[in-house]
């Protein structure tokens, strides 16, 4: 099967009607209004002007935010906007440094990334989705201060599992619906309590060491440190889990996984930063972002109204760009478009970049690889891998 087709096999399992539709929509110009689902934009420089527009475009009021805030509470970030939005981000800034998350990944990423170095050397295949999301579970514990003991297996169980809360309340979000019932809220209140629970005694406990222990020194409510861990929770797995496995597929699929592995190999950055950035673009991790407008004005030629729903198609917006190419420059306004911009711009997105660069460095250190198993996830917010099993060529 060729790449593209691959690629599309993904999109379509998670959203059979919804990514056809966006895609065609990408087709009518910068901005449309669709009647019954707002005004969706989808070029890269009028959506930056959209999320860096905080006085007219804002992120409550029909948006994601909207979502979330039943669950957890006011203060989770994203449900965020003004002087507390800005306040809040300054306080966490310091646990997203360059420093402190290559760091973090050293001492958390060690231990599971050495099993998946053995196993290719002895042959075995290793299931890029599976280790990701035990990375991307152990991190989010290190940060939130939520302590995993046993052995190797009992630790990776409890990962897992810790993925899989956040993958089953992403799993509540339908596209088009952006409120949750009150059996819903009920549901994700429920699965978010032993995180919680979790999140309450890091807190208490006041450790330094950790995200929740330092926001207590901040003056950081009880209730807020819980809302932020649930952030952490959603956007520290399953944006991961979701990208990596398809980042490693694209790499193998346009046959570019070797050569880029070669680079880090000889300890040349550049092609696997512009190799992370091409296949980003394409496979656009987060496809769309909302905006409310909370004053008139306009967007690519259409005039929106207070209470607009803005649409920001990212992946029309990078999709606009042509196909899968490692040689190509990214422009200013589309450079990390799929991460947001402007002050809504992702948090942790040093952390997920430390991340990707770690699970890569262990399969790069293997090559040649080759795929010997895949299967795209269904029904899921975020399309993704259900499993891509790799082994040395």
């Amino acid at each position: 099967m060729r790449a593209a087709a691959h690629e599309l096999r993904v999109q379509l399992a998670a959203h059979p009607l919804a990514y056809p539709a966006i895609r065609l929509l990408g087709r009518l110009g910068p901005a449309v209004r669709v009647p019954g689902l707002g005004v969706v934009v989808n070029e890269a420089a009028v959506a930056r002007e959209v999320l860096t527009d905080t006085g007219t475009f804002r992120s409550g009021g029909g948006t994601d935010a909207d979502l979330w805030t039943p669950v957890f509470g006011p203060s989770m970030l994203v449900n965020m906007d003004g002087p507390e939005h800005r306040a809040m981000r300054r306080k966490l800034a310091e646990f997203f440094t360059p420093g402190y998350v290559r760091r973090l990944v050293e001492a958390v990423c060690t231990e599971p990334l050495a099993r998946v170095a053995e196993a290719l050397d002895r042959g075995r295949p290793v299931d890029v989705v599976r280790t990701t999301k035990i990375v991307a579970g152990a991190l989010t514990s290190a940060l939130v201060g939520f302590t995993v003991t046993g052995s190797t297996a009992e630790r990776e169980a409890a990962y897992l599992r810790m993925t899989g809360q956040a993958t089953a309340i992403i799993g509540l979000v339908k596209l088009g619906r952006l409120s949750l019932t009150a059996q819903e809220v009920t549901r994700a209140r429920a699965i978010v309590a032993e995180i919680g629970t979790t999140t309450s005694l890091a807190w208490a406990a006041g450790d330094e060491n950790t995200a929740v222990g330092r926001m207590r020194t901040f003056g950081l409510t009880e209730s807020e440190a819980r809302g932020l861990a649930s952030a952490f929770l959603i956007a520290g797995t399953e944006t991961i889990a979701g990208l990596l496995p398809r980042l490693v597929a694209v790499l193998h699929d346009h046959g570019e996984l070797a050569r880029v592995a070669a680079a880090h190999r000889a300890g040349d950055p550049e092609p696997v930063a512009a190799a992370i950035a091409e296949t980003a673009r394409l496979i656009t991790p987060a496809p769309i972002i909302l905006r409310n407008a909370v004053r008139a004005g306009r967007i690519g030629g259409v005039a929106v109204r207070p209470g607009d729903r803005v649409v920001v198609s990212t992946l029309n917006c990078a999709r606009a760009y042509g196909r899968f190419d490692l040689g190509r420059a990214h422009p200013p306004e589309l450079r990390h478009l799929w991460f947001g911009a402007g002050p809504h711009f992702c948090l942790g997105y040093p952390l997920a970049m430390a991340e990707i660069h770690a699970v890569l460095g262990a399969l790069f250190d293997h090559t040649p690889l080759r795929i010997t198993a895949r299967r795209a996830e269904s029904g899921v917010l975020f399309p993704a891998y259900r499993r891509l099993e790799v082994s040395r060529a």
